[in-house]
C-alpha cells in the first residue's frame, strides 16, 4: 500500500465510518457520536470554508485532518485556522500520510488567506508534539486557560 497513489479530498459526511474506525484504533474508544456531530458541523457550516481533508488510497479513507477557519475570533484580526483532529490508519503510520495531509491543509489555508494555524497537544503526548514540531509548529504565544467545573 505504501507505493500506491494517495488522493487528498475534502471531508464528506459519508466518511464518518472510516474516521471513527481510525480514531478507535488510536484511542481504544468508539467516539461515533462525537465524530457524527463534528463532521455534520464541518460539512454544513455556511460561514466558513470546509478545510477538513481525508486521504484515500484505492478509494479507502486512510487518514483525516479536521479543522476550522476563523476570521476575527478571539480578537485576532488575521484569518486563523485550527487543527482539531488528525488520524491515520495504524498500518500506514510513519509512512508520510499525516505529513502529506498537513501539507495540503496548510496550502489550502494559505490560499484562503489564513496567517496562522493553531492546534492543541496534550503535554504528555510526546509523539504528537514531535510530529507537529517536525512540521515546524512552535509553542504559541497564547496561553490556553481552563476552568474546572465542580
Amino acid at each position: 500500500m505504501a507505493n500506491k497513489e494517495r488522493v487528498m479530498r475534502f471531508l464528506r459526511k459519508e466518511d464518518v465510518d472510516a474516521v471513527v474506525a481510525i480514531d478507535e484504533a488510536a484511542t481504544g474508544q468508539n467516539r461515533r457520536e462525537y465524530y457524527e456531530r463534528k463532521i455534520n458541523s464541518i460539512v454544513h457550516r455556511r460561514d466558513d470554508i470546509n478545510c477538513s481533508l481525508v486521504c484515500e488510497i484505492d478509494g479507502r479513507v486512510v487518514g483525516f485532518v479536521m479543522g476550522y477557519v476563523f476570521f476575527g475570533e478571539f480578537g485576532i484580526a488575521d484569518g486563523t485556522a485550527t487543527i482539531d483532529a488528525l488520524g491515520v490508519a495504524p498500518e500506514l503510520r510513519s509512512r508520510g500520510v499525516a505529513s502529506e495531509m498537513l501539507d495540503q491543509f496548510m496550502m489550502n489555508m494559505k490560499a484562503a488567506g489564513v496567517k496562522k494555524i493553531y492546534t492543541l497537544v496534550s503535554w504528555d503526548d510526546f509523539a504528537l508534539e514531535k510530529f507537529f514540531s517536525r512540521q515546524k509548529f512552535v509553542p504559541s504565544k497564547r496561553i490556553n486557560l481552563e476552568y474546572q467545573l465542580a
